[in-house]
């Protein structure tokens, strides 16, 4: 049943939870019918018989009109077939295996306790109605079938709490997901942008009364970035494509705007394109690596002192290749930290291998460095 699944805690599309209900209906309608074919051998005649057939015909009938999954109306259906089943048995004994899909129905659609309690009840109407079809007291009629409740009810409650385990595994996975994509969203526009700022900001302070006319430059351009941070920030909130991407032209053009405004009278940021793209990228590789430039190049900014920066974007007959370059400082990899460059690098690696991509990092003290970012097309 696909609302006894969600009831359960697992979605309509859990390929587990269809196949339980496909065994559960063709149970039910088996026990139904081999019922009522019993009944019809066994009591040829008997004056019952046009009451069985029909009460068979509606319970079957009732079981497939099972109702949304709201849950007022799913207890209505629920009574109204245990009801009809009920009358069933008092008449004929037989349709009392009809139970087992019926605990399922009834663990998949109450609360535990209210399940629970209408399995005992069933249990009990099973136990006395095949006591009456016995000659004298059968021990096996007394303890097998709350042996098979007791079995149902284990499995079913089981397989409930691991999907219930599951789905807040996956609630977890796709939270610290969105946590990860944020950071790495903030660090690569918001925190750049916001140092950017800082700096412009400090030396307009510091030229304010020497050199107006150069302070106001970089005021009217930290306020530019903070228009542009502003954008940026609305976009990754809702998972849109950089500002860049979003303004046509795609990697190359963006790359280049990139290079263009990151550039000033201390630093030069250089773009150029080796190759010719085979067909346009996905937006995914796209936007991990114009992010993967910026951070880049904030790192060449900001720990490395560089005064030059070359990106470059390669295009490959099976991959894609940005090299950001610089010449700043460099630093000893062998004796690194994980923060000697800030949280760039883990981020930049993280989108990599989110599209089954590689890093690499070329440097020494003096000597600048290199990152390196190839992703494969196949995969991209």
């Amino acid at each position: 049943m696909q609302g006894s699944t969600e009831d359960a805690g697992r979605t309509p599309a859990d390929p587990d939870g269809r196949w339980l209900a496909a065994v559960m209906h063709a149970a039910f309608f088996l026990l139904l019918g081999a019922s009522l074919i019993r009944f019809l051998l066994r009591h040829p005649g008997d004056p019952h018989t046009p009451w069985i057939i029909g009460l068979s015909a509606a319970l079957s009938l009732l079981y497939l009109l099972e109702p949304t999954p709201r849950p007022r109306f799913r207890h209505v259906w629920l009574i109204a077939v245990v009801a009809a089943w009920v009358v069933l048995v008092v008449m004929a004994p037989s349709f009392a295996w009809c139970a087992v899909p019926l605990f399922y129905t009834g663990l998949a659609t109450l609360s535990p306790r209210p399940a629970l309690l209408l399995v005992v009840l069933l249990t009990a109407f099973v136990v006395t109605a095949q006591l009456q079809l016995a000659d004298g007291f059968d021990p096996n009629l007394v303890i097998a079938p709350p042996a098979v409740a007791a079995v149902a009810t284990a499995v079913f409650l089981h397989m409930r709490r691991q999907s219930e385990r599951l789905a807040a595994t996956e609630r977890r996975e796709g939270t610290l997901a969105e946590r990860q994509r944020l950071s790495m969203e903030i660090h690569d526009t918001l925190a750049q942008g916001l140092s950017s700022q800082q700096m412009l900001l400090q030396a307009a302070d510091r030229l304010w009364e020497t050199d107006p006319g150069t302070a106001r430059r970089h005021v009217r351009t930290a306020g530019s970035i903070a228009e542009r941070n502003l954008a940026e920030a609305r976009r990754f909130v809702h998972d849109l494509a950089p500002a860049d991407l979003a303004e046509g032209g795609g990697l190359a053009q963006a790359l280049r705007a990139l290079a263009s405004r990151e550039s000033t009278e201390a630093l030069s940021v250089r773009f150029q394109q080796d190759g010719v793209p085979q067909a346009p990228l996905p937006d995914r590789a796209q936007s991990a690596l114009l992010r993967i430039a910026q951070g880049a190049v904030a790192n060449a900014v900001e720990h490395a002192g560089a005064a030059s920066v070359v990106v470059t974007l390669t295009h490959l007959d099976d991959q894609v290749v940005l090299d950001v370059a610089d010449d700043g400082r460099g630093f000893a990899q062998a004796t690194a930290g994980p923060g000697v460059r800030g949280h760039g690098l883990p981020a930049m690696r993280a989108r990599v291998q989110q599209l089954g991509g590689t890093l690499t990092v070329e440097s020494a003290p003096g000597e600048g460095t290199v990152v390196s970012a190839a992703i494969p097309l196949e995969t991209s």
